[in-house]
């Protein structure tokens, strides 16, 4: 069976962003004292006792608000209620029990979920004992008090948590699905394609820059096989970075990368491709994930003959760190070679955890040094041994040599190509690791 779901929901600013947070052990959600601020679901996963489950952060629901934005935030969060095992149902000492949280408790009631009802910010826990008893008025069950900030009564919580789900239900499977971060500058596309992808307006999609402000994880199934693409807030510039919900943005699009297999860079065909966009791919780089790069609009461009070609030399020129990356010319308005969008997926995540026999690399290597003789310094010359692949995802080698100093970098860019020429490896990074044998 897959990981339990829990649903952290409530009224806005209760501090379900800050549990999440304390839960995960690191900054996913954005924490801000203000209302309406988280906007869509955001995923997790978390371990407690050897027990693994997957958390959902939620929008603030607001049982009867007309306003926009607070009913999209309630639709969601009455999404994640639907997906979830369990409810974390949190409230808030400090402004006690309000309207709103009865209505949210019928509404929970209703949906015939587990409820760990959690009453957050208790400071004091003696002190405002009396204020804890007033919330087993929702009818809910015993209030678990905690401090999100200060991190305190999260345990007995969570041993809440494992006694109302079986279990056997926290019996891990691994999950064989591929993870696309689909990244790129604001305004780009980046939700258009996930939204033709799927068929349905997932996403919100909006012509002001900067409407995605967190990674949203959407499952897509093409041909039998599901993807999950995690639809990411497009990055600015640093200077552009002024307001704090921004730069939470920004950290949340890098958490995103690390967390998915593949990421598929947007690159408007209008605009070209910019230093923005090599900054955005760098990350990705730097992480060693499967890249390819979408050039989205190109249904708006006037072509000929040499257009495409023109642009792609563009570039390789701009991404000259990452020659390694794939190409696609798509339209997510008119759909134009979408489909063939998941052919290059399926192909760069196959290569992402490709793994070649050390037998087989090391005739490589011996043909290679044969072909060009290995740099040498001040009368030493390098003698390189060995090479064995200790890991995929990126695939990564070690190469065992006598003198590590000796090992200049485009020595190990010449072997890397050797390597690519014979076993392709399109679209993901190689990863290499020099050691010294002792022994040589």
């Amino acid at each position: 069976m897959s990981k339990p779901i829990i649903a952290i929901v409530g009224r806005p600013n209760v501090g379900k962003s800050t549990l999440f947070n304390a839960l995960v052990g690191s900054r996913i959600s954005i924490v801000k004292d203000i209302p309406g601020v988280t906007r869509d679901r955001i995923y997790a996963d978390i371990t407690w006792l050897n027990y693994q489950f997957t958390m959902i952060d939620t929008g603030g629901i607001e049982p009867e608000s007309k306003d926009l934005m607070l009913s999209h935030m309630r639709e969601q969060a009455m999404l994640a209620i639907d997906t979830a095992d369990l409810i974390l149902f949190l409230t808030d000492i400090r402004q006690g029990l309000v309207d709103a949280d009865f209505q949210v408790a019928s509404m929970l009631r209703k949906s015939q979920k587990p409820v760990v009802l959690v009453v957050n910010k208790v400071d004091h826990f003696e002190k405002q004992q009396a204020d804890i008893y007033e919330f087993y008025n929702l009818g809910i069950g015993e209030p678990f008090p905690i401090s999100a900030a200060g991190k305190q009564g999260i345990g007995d919580m969570l041993d809440a948590v494992i006694e109302r789900i079986h279990p056997e239900s926290f019996e891990e499977e691994e999950d064989g699905r591929s993870r696309i971060a689909v990244i790129g500058k604001p305004n780009v596309g980046k939700s258009s394609i996930i939204n033709r992808l799927l068929g349905e307006n997932r996403v919100i999609v909006s012509e002001i820059a900067g409407t995605t402000r967190d990674a949203i994880d959407t499952a897509v199934n093409y041909e039998g096989k599901e993807y999950i693409f995690t639809d990411t807030a497009g990055l600015r510039r640093k200077s552009k970075v002024k307001e704090d919900l921004e730069h939470y943005s920004v950290v949340r699009t890098i958490t995103a990368v690390e967390r998915s297999d593949i990421a598929v860079l947007v690159i408007d065909a209008a605009e070209n491709i910019t230093e923005q966009d090599a900054k955005i791919a760098g990350i990705a780089h730097e992480q060693g994930k499967g890249m390819i790069i979408a050039v989205n609009k190109w249904d708006m461009i006037e072509k000929n003959d040499k257009t495409m070609y023109e642009f792609r030399n563009k570039i390789l020129n701009t991404l000259s760190f990452m020659p390694y990356a794939e190409m696609i010319f798509l339209s997510a308005k008119t759909g134009q070679r979408l489909s063939k969008l998941f052919d290059l997926i399926n192909v760069v995540v196959e290569n992402h955890s490709l793994r070649i026999a050390t037998g087989v690399l090391n005739e490589i290597l011996m043909e290679a040094v044969a072909m060009q003789q290995p740099p040498s310094d001040k009368g030493k010359r390098l003698k390189v041994f060995y090479i064995t692949q200790v890991s995929v995802k990126p695939p990564t080698f070690v190469i065992f040599v006598n003198n590590k100093k000796l090992m200049h970098f485009s020595y190990t860019r010449y072997l890397e190509n050797k390597i690519r020429e014979a076993f392709g490896f399109q679209g993901t990074p190689l990863k290499f690791i020099i050691r010294e044998k002792k022994d040589a």
